[in-house]
């Protein structure tokens, strides 16, 4: 497969926001540091304007004192922004608490998608509000480590089109079909353990019972993938019986060829 290309200016905006970075990381820059990075990054790779679309330290007023999120998205019309963005100092390590801070400021808000960032890591995540509220990895990135092309794509997700197009709601529609369950209950359905062992026959000419495709299918998953298999109700293809063709004796009979001689008439 030949390797996707990037226009020119997709590219360079790409290779200025990591030397940013890269250079506010090698000073060990603060937190106010970093936010300046990262909105010029909203500008120039994600096509926001600054001015119209970002507001800091945007309040939220939860059950105790008003907090204040570093970044939120709001677009033209939109009563709730469409997209919060919680930040750390370029060298500080993303971590579960902070995940619980970006969590809480959403859900405070309303709001179904929280960004996470220090300016290398990228993390995006969706906020299902049920008793209790979810929320979901969708996706991440490292825009000092990982490939352009990868990095495109990923920017693309958050970025002023996309979100304008309302396409973050077709993100999570895909993503929560993708799941490790939904895609397990497919393979491990009755017709999908026939064609595999179908396949395998074709393949190699032996053999093997549906038993043994659901065995060799928990050697391959990891934990968290078995922990989900394990939530699956498995119904295996029935062996198909062999009809034995039993011919009566009666019939038998029949069909013998007699063997006592026939009498003949005498004059």
């Amino acid at each position: 497969m030949a390797k996707q290309k990037l226009d020119k200016e997709t590219r360079k905006a790409l290779l200025s926001a990591r030397k940013m970075v890269e250079d506010v990381a090698r000073a060990d820059g603060n937190e106010a540091e970093t936010r300046r990075r990262v909105e010029r990054i909203f500008e120039s790779v994600m096509g926001y304007d600054a001015l119209k679309h970002i507001t800091r330290e945007y309040a939220v007023h939860g059950v105790g004192d008003t907090e204040h999120c570093d970044f939120a998205i709001q677009l033209e019309g939109m009563s709730v922004p469409a997209l919060l963005v919680e930040l750390k100092r370029v060298n500080m390590d993303l971590a579960p608490k902070h995940l619980k801070q970006a969590a809480s400021y959403a859900i405070n808000l309303g709001c179904e998608w929280a960004l996470l960032t220090n300016g290398k890591e990228w993390k995006l995540y969706h906020i299902l509000f049920g008793k209790p509220p979810e929320t979901k990895l969708i996706n991440s990135w490292n825009l000092i480590n990982d490939d352009l092309v990868v990095l495109a794509k990923k920017f693309e997700l958050v970025n002023y089109k996309n979100i304008k197009k309302g396409r973050l709601a077709r993100l999570w529609e895909k993503s929560n079909v993708l799941t490790a369950q939904n895609i397990l209950k497919v393979i491990l359905s009755e017709e999908s353990i026939r064609l595999i062992r179908s396949g395998l026959k074709r393949l190699t000419g032996v053999t093997v019972t549906p038993e043994d495709i659901v065995g060799a299918m928990r050697h391959l998953l990891n934990e968290a993938a078995l922990t989900e298999m394990g939530k699956i109700k498995i119904s295996l293809p029935e062996k198909k019986q062999r009809k034995k063709t039993t011919i009566s004796k009666h019939v038998k009979e029949k069909q013998e060829p007699s063997t006592e001689e026939t009498p003949t008439e005498t004059s």
